[in-house]
């Protein structure tokens, strides 16, 4: 089952909307700053990749027509959230670790406890926006943005929820750094709204994208082949998983947009962004099919995602 991509909001330093994922970072970007765009309130004790989630998911609320005039989200009963993270908690879990170990657990801070479970991000954006459905969160390495948008469109397909919020977030932290050998980590946030073509029509909300489709094998090739299967026809464009579109041996001769290299080290958000990506793309007059490829690296697990234009979905 198709489902459509009606809302994307973007917390990374310099990108204002998704076709800005497709150009050049801006090195002199300033980071995100949560606080000028959300305001103070309900941001204190909470960690890096939450903030920076909450300022995505209020937007992508937002181009949805799914934020009443106090922030709430609308028909929060039947909205699933599922986030994917690697990092973002690392910080509290190190912090409160390190405690542990030069005192007792006594010694911890009693604020820092419930930011220290790995489902923080996913559970935070359900009570601040009040979405009530299912909440998902995952944390498994490099696939977990694209088999979060998977854990979406599955929920949505089952009648678990008309919709899904989907938020891939990731800081730059120094454990992050630490754990990932880089001098800067990556730091941003992107998060998705996708829903039932009936749910989107009751409020006339027309789609950015369109998710035609998924596929998970334990190799990027199978990845690609089964990609094809649901495409039927060859890719117009695809988003390698390491921005190195030639090593990764994906479909022969088709552009690379190549979000992963420009955003190395996005990790747990990157299936989110390239979802996003591909709907600047095609803002911008690109056709479908798009694949976007996580993962797969060293004989490893691939996850994909098929994506055409709002347009090509009839």
């Amino acid at each position: 089952m198709s489902i459509l991509v009606t809302g994307i909001g973007i917390a990374l330093a310099g990108v204002d909307t998704p076709a800005d994922l497709l150009g050049e970072p801006r090195p002199d970007s300033a980071p995100v700053d949560p606080r000028a765009r959300l305001g103070r309130k309900g941001l204190r004790y909470k960690d890096r990749a939450t903030q920076l989630g909450y300022c995505a998911v209020r937007d992508a609320l937002s181009e949805a027509r799914l934020l009443d005039e106090d922030g709430t989200a609308l028909g929060g009963d039947r909205t699933a959230v599922v986030a994917s993270s690697n990092y973002g908690n690392l910080d509290t879990i190190c912090r409160t670790v390190d405690t542990i170990a030069a005192d007792t657990a006594g010694a911890t801070s009693p604020m820092d406890l419930p930011n220290a479970s790995s489902n923080v991000l996913a559970s935070s954006v359900a009570i601040r926006f009040g979405l009530t459905g299912p909440n998902l969160m995952l944390c498994n390495g490099e696939t977990s943005g694209t088999d979060a948008v998977r854990w979406a469109m599955t929920l949505i397909a089952a009648g678990r929820a008309d919709r899904a919020v989907v938020i891939g977030a990731e800081p730059d932290t120094d454990p992050a750094r630490r754990l990932t050998g880089r001098t800067q980590a990556f730091d941003g946030a992107a998060a998705l709204v996708l829903e039932h073509r009936r749910s989107a029509g009751v409020r006339g909300v027309r789609a950015v994208a369109v998710v035609g489709g998924h596929a998970r094998s334990g190799g990027l090739p199978d990845c690609v082949e089964a990609l094809d299967a649901l495409g039927g026809r060859p890719p117009t464009a695809w988003q390698s998983p390491d921005g190195d579109a030639v090593a990764a041996g994906g479909p022969a001769g088709v552009r690379d947009l190549g979000v992963a290299g420009r955003w190395p080290g996005a990790s747990g958000a990157l299936g989110v962004l390239q979802c996003a990506a591909s709907a600047g793309y095609f803002a911008a007059g690109g056709v479908g099919p798009v694949y976007a490829v996580t993962g797969g690296g060293d004989a490893g697990p691939a996850a994909g995602l098929l994506l055409v234009g709002p347009q090509e979905a009839g």
